[in-house]
């Protein structure tokens, strides 16, 4: 008799509501030593810290020689700086190559060349090679003044050494978003020719890459390690660890994560910390021009100088040296450490399985009313005649007839009824596909008109949803109490089966969408506005209000709602916003947009028409009647 119970129907909304609760709880406690484990190297062969750097003396000064010519070179045209590195090059004695690429994304062109140089290992058969990055402008448009006469003076430098078993790739490319990802995509052939021209030359397959990002003028105190990659992917733990390891043990130097540069490693710092890598890794954007190497598997890292200190540009070059040595010494590429992780400071991290049910667990809520959805339209709701005769029956006893009341419940609730699912299915159907027009909208028009595109959509979304409802409900048959758990149990269904499968690939973009679609959970059509013989019409009016109520703060939880307030509280324009979402889209394969807009979208429209939805109410005989 227990699963006849109708009372366990009215137990998931609870459990909805607690696995949500749980969820955010759970990843609360993450930043607590007792649920964080101390970071360690595990590849042995790595060894870093163990040789003695020798850049220093004399290599000074061929930095500041190097600066000279690059600052000579600053108002240039891309082609003419090319023209006079690839001197420099060739008279360090290395294989110079030069790639051309032409980008195109909302109406703006990403036109530039890339100029490399191969430096041969003395002992490598050129089946591997380590790249080192310098380009002519950082993540944010700085002039990299210090970095590219940095790398310049290390790649002049390694060519002294005759230890190196893996070849060295120095790439230049103009600024540290297109340039990156189109010689990248050209290295692993995986490039559009129409738009990216293929690379001359080539060495084997890349075993890290490390970018220098050193805008700044004066000394620097601590090197901030910038680690996050495209679509939230992270490289190996191991690579982190080795310059935690190497600065801090060797060098003196301190180490920055995610922004904080004086980090207490207590619980509000280090909750901070996680919070930031979850925000850049749910972006998905690019943080440094490392962040194109991380999808082919090359882990790859942008170091970059913070804070006034004694340190000075050979300090961040013999940090350089050590982790080249490192990485020189690797018979195969990182594997042993995570690739899936939380980093709590420098000196701790989550590692997966440990946050990992956090997002399952708000995901799941969706599961579960879907399935109790799905279960309850499959069972007969008690009709008007027998609620009358229940009431009017005032000769039983009190006992008597709450023995008949639960007798007629049970009978009610275990009366099997026939699925309508066509209209569900469709209506369902039709909204995901809909998610199609925003995500072309805004990744296809031009920069000029984003912000008033999304502007008009806004207004065009407020409306939608009533204006959906009001098709649905208007047809000769409107969608019955039945069809609107239906459309609730698909829509809900394919949101968690979308969040589950997204968070083992992107963590934190799936948790920070479930929370921010947990309402939907919770949204249910608010009944009949029609008067029926049992009810009044201040209930009606009451119905009404709360209705509509419900469709307001839904619409505070909409996508576009929350990326105004985002933008806002970000201090960034939203043009600039939009802009950068479709820069990601159309160039570096960011999926964030495609999550946005064709899975939390459908699922709050059809959230939001199941809350403006006025399902008939039931007659005396049991069949519906119109409202």
């Amino acid at each position: 008799m227990l699963r006849r119970d109708p009372r366990l129907l009215k137990l998931p909304p609870y459990l909805s509501f607690l696995c949500i609760v749980v969820g955010v709880v759970w990843l609360l406690m993450l930043p607590l030593d007792q649920y964080s484990r101390r970071t360690y190297i595990s590849e042995n062969a790595l060894l870093p810290g163990q040789v003695h750097t020798y850049f220093s003396g004399s290599d000074q000064n061929v930095f500041r020689a190097y600066r000279h010519e690059i600052d000579a070179l600053k108002n240039r045209t891309n082609t003419e700086a090319n023209d006079e590195l690839e001197k420099i090059f060739k008279g360090i004695g290395l294989k110079v190559g030069r790639q051309n690429y032409t980008y195109h994304s909302s109406g703006n062109t990403y036109a530039g060349e890339n100029i490399y140089a191969i430096l041969q290992a003395p002992r490598g058969d050129a089946t591997e090679a380590i790249v080192l990055i310098a380009a002519w402008k950082n993540i944010e448009g700085q002039f990299n003044r210090n970095g590219l006469p940095l790398a310049l003076s290390l790649t002049r430098y390694f060519r002294r050494w005759s230890l190196w078993s893996k070849d060295i790739i120095l790439v230049v490319p103009p600024d540290s978003t297109a340039g990156t990802q189109a010689w990248v995509d050209a290295y692993h052939d995986a490039h559009d020719p129409s738009h990216v021209a293929s690379l001359p030359i080539k060495s084997g397959a890349l075993q890290g890459a490390i970018a220098i990002d050193y805008a700044q003028e004066s000394r620097f105190e601590s090197v901030h390690i910038i680690y996050d990659g495209v679509n939230g992917q992270l490289p190996n733990l191991d690579l982190i660890n080795s310059v935690v390891n190497i600065a801090s043990g060797q060098m003196g130097m301190g180490s920055a994560l995610q922004g904080i540069w004086k980090h207490s490693q207590q619980y509000d710092d280090n909750l901070k910390t996680v919070l930031r890598g979850m925000l850049n890794q749910a972006l998905g954007h690019s943080t440094g021009p490392h962040s194109s190497f991380i999808p082919y598997h090359v882990d790859a890292i942008t170091l970059q100088p913070v804070g006034q200190g004694w340190h000075d540009e050979m300090g961040l070059g013999r940090l350089i040296e050590g982790l080249f040595r490192s990485l020189n010494n690797l018979l195969e590429k990182l594997h042993q450490s995570f690739f899936f992780y939380l980093l709590i400071h420098k000196h701790r991290f989550v590692s997966i399985g440990t946050y990992l049910p956090s997002a399952m667990l708000i995901a799941s809520n969706f599961t579960i009313m879907a399935i109790a959805l799905w279960v309850k339209s499959g069972y007969r709701e008690p009709d008007a005649a027998a609620n009358k005769q229940a009431n009017h029956d005032r000769h039983w006893t009190r006992q008597a007839a709450r023995e008949e009341e639960e007798a007629r419940l049970i009978a009610a609730a275990t009366a099997a009824a026939e699925r309508d699912v066509l209209l569900p299915l469709t209506f369902v159907a039709a909204c995901q596909f809909a998610g199609v027009v925003p995500l072309f909208i805004f990744n296809q028009t031009p920069t000029s008109l984003l912000a008033p595109a999304f502007t008009l959509f806004s207004l065009f979304n407020i409306g939608l949803p009533y204006l959906a409802s009001y098709f649905l409900t208007a047809g000769v048959r409107p969608p019955t109490a039945q069809q609107y758990m239906l459309i609730r149990s698909f829509s809900l269904l394919l949101l968690g089966m979308f969040l589950s499968s997204l968070a083992t690939l992107n963590f934190s973009l799936a948790f920070m969408i479930g929370l921010l679609a947990s309402p939907l959970s919770f949204a249910r059509p608010w009944g009949s506005s029609a008067p029926t013989p049992t009810s009044t019409a201040s209930t009606t009016s009451t119905t009404d209000i709360m209705r509509y109520v419900h469709a307001t703060l839904l619409h505070v939880v909409s996508p576009p709602t929350v990326l105004l307030v985002s933008s806002l509280l970000g201090g960034v324009p939203l043009g600039r916003v939009l802009e950068e979402a479709a820069f990601g889209w159309n160039i570096w394969g960011m999926y964030t947009p495609l999550v946005v807009w064709c899975v939390w979208w459908p699922a709050w429209l059809v959230g939001q028409v199941v809350v403006l939805g006025r399902p008939p109410a039931p007659s005396e005989n049991g069949k519906p009647k119109r409202a």
